[in-house]
């Protein structure tokens, strides 16, 4: 799953060990966080408070002007008003520790690039997708796995800690929140730092199956580009001809089709899932969304439900939200620049 600390020989092992006895989304969650909370041992050791060191990078976050005083005012004035909250994150959080999102003016995949992500019926009918999938995924690994918490999401860990958050959910896949040391997430799209079956609901941790993958693909010789780009799914271009010698281990247990813990594009969130973070959301005081434009349904459903219960909304995001005309507060900036300046 996460690469620093354990040796890998020690971390496969006791990390599969645990993760073969879970069975549901729910507790694959509790692993993501008890395991994050080990090997970042260190990182959460200096966090008395407010993290004094985090990853900072501005290059995938699109212009904005610093938040306003009176913003910043009536944001205050919310949390102030609201003890408990319920926190909904989006990319804009994650694209503060370098990893680049899909919708960003200028900045995002949809502004740079011709490429889409693969689709959840194309993964599913095509063993050529899928094998493009893994191999792209398999080189892009190491690096967006390596990727560390911003400010944002240490403030955010911190206001757990002295009880703020009855409960976050984010719609990002990299377990940064889990990485800063949060507790109460709920991953609404799933995890890249899991794979299941989808035959027989095995599961294994991304950082195994990259040895897994390893061990299947010894004779598959390729030339890492010294500069890859970075994708909000973390994968790389490659050569087609060069993708056509890469083998896709099957499942283990009974031979089928391995997939990323994670809600593709025209997949939906399990009816479950949508149920319990409904569940939490209406136990809370009022929510608060962070870096999300909110133009997937399966976020703004849960704006849309939380309005028509007349529960008091706040949005931090820069530019505009889909949701804008329902929220109480709308402040446009860069979540950082807004977090570290309130009080809680």
């Amino acid at each position: 799953m996460i690469l620093f600390c354990f040796t890998q020989k020690y971390s496969a092992c006791f990390l599969s060990k645990i993760l073969f006895r879970t069975a549901t989304r729910k507790s694959c969650a509790k692993l993501s966080f008890y395991t994050s909370r080990l090997l970042h041992k260190r990182h959460l050791s200096q966090n008395k408070g407010l993290q004094s060191v985090y990853a900072q990078n501005d290059r995938f976050i699109p212009l904005c002007s610093d938040p306003s005083a009176s913003d910043l005012a009536k944001l205050q004035n919310f949390l102030d008003m609201h003890p408990s909250i319920f926190v909904l994150t989006g990319a804009g959080l994650s694209t503060e520790s370098g990893i680049p999102d899909y919708r960003s003016e200028g900045v995002g995949l949809y502004a740079t690039s011709p490429n889409r992500p693969v689709q959840y019926v194309d993964f599913l009918k095509s063993s050529q997708i899928r094998q493009r999938y893994w191999a792209r995924n398999y080189i892009g690994w190491p690096r967006f796995s390596s990727f560390q918490p911003n400010r944002c999401l240490y403030i955010l860990s911190d206001w757990e800690r002295k009880g703020r958050i009855h409960w976050l959910v984010t719609q990002n896949v990299d377990a940064l929140h889990y990485k800063a040391g949060s507790q109460r997430v709920t991953e609404l799209h799933g995890s890249t730092h899991r794979v299941l079956c989808l035959s027989c609901n095995y599961r294994i941790t991304r950082h195994a199956f990259q040895t897994m993958i390893d061990e299947a693909n010894r004779n598959w010789s390729l030339d890492i580009p010294t500069v890859m780009a970075d994708r909000p799914d973390g994968d790389v271009d490659l050569d087609s001809d060069v993708i056509k010698e890469f083998v896709v281990p099957p499942c283990p247990s009974c031979g089928g089709i391995l997939k990323p813990e994670v809600t593709f594009f025209g997949d939906n969130v399990p009816k479950t899932v949508v149920h319990e973070v409904l569940e939490k959301m209406f136990q809370a005081d009022a929510m608060l969304v962070l870096g999300s434009s909110l133009e997937v349904y399966s976020g703004f459903r849960f704006i849309h439900r939380a309005h028509s219960h007349e529960m008091k909304i706040a949005i931090v995001n820069i530019g505009s939200t889909r949701a804008d005309n329902l929220a109480e507060v709308k402040v446009s900036a860069k979540c950082g620049d807004v977090l570290q300046r309130l009080s809680v």
